[in-house]
């Protein structure tokens, strides 16, 4: 599976949440989520990431998620790997005897909501502000930049100011180096 996603940095967050009821998005209570990501021995950000594959463990609500994703064309396009697992410290043991290293920790509160095909993300950051993530998963071979392009354009659609970024969480987290 493939996810596809734009993100936007969010301007005023009560306009967008209006715009997005407005378009028919019903999205959910703010949910906390505590996220550790790692990347692999030896990598640096000047690697880039295309290529490389990057794990994450979340925990919501109690529920333990570890997700890996591979980015392709571009950071925002990934293949992903997801389950649940029963132990964040033992998975944490695991990733690091796999050779990967804790990169960074993302926490936000998450809003969630679909339009149609487009899975909606309304995330408050700390330590980087307010975002709207629009994804798309895919089993197909659809051109991912192209759908990120009609991603875009529905963003642009709802009539608020909206500041696009292809950073990643980890990258917008993360102290500026010395």
């Amino acid at each position: 599976m493939r996810e596809i996603e734009t993100k936007y940095r969010v301007v005023d967050l009560e306009a967008l949440l209006v715009a997005l009821k407005e378009a028919g998005v019903e999205m959910s209570a703010p949910a906390y989520q505590d996220d550790q990501a790692y990347a692999p021995a030896g990598w640096e950000p000047a690697h880039g990431k295309v290529g490389h594959t990057f794990a994450r463990l979340r925990t919501q609500g109690g529920t333990h998620t570890m997700t890996t994703k591979t980015p392709l064309a571009n950071p925002m396009e990934c293949v992903e790997y997801e389950t649940v697992v029963a132990d964040r410290e033992q998975m944490h043991g695991a990733l690091l005897a796999l050779g990967y290293e804790p990169a960074v920790r993302i926490v936000k509160d998450r809003r969630t909501g679909h339009a149609g095909p487009i899975g909606v993300c309304v995330d408050v950051v700390e330590g980087a502000g307010v975002f709207v993530e629009l994804e798309v998963l895919a089993d197909d071979d659809r051109d991912g930049p192209a759908v990120q392009d009609e991603l875009d354009a529905w963003a642009r659609g709802l009539g608020v100011e909206l500041e696009r970024t292809t950073d990643t969480y980890d990258v917008l987290v993360r102290p500026p180096a010395p």
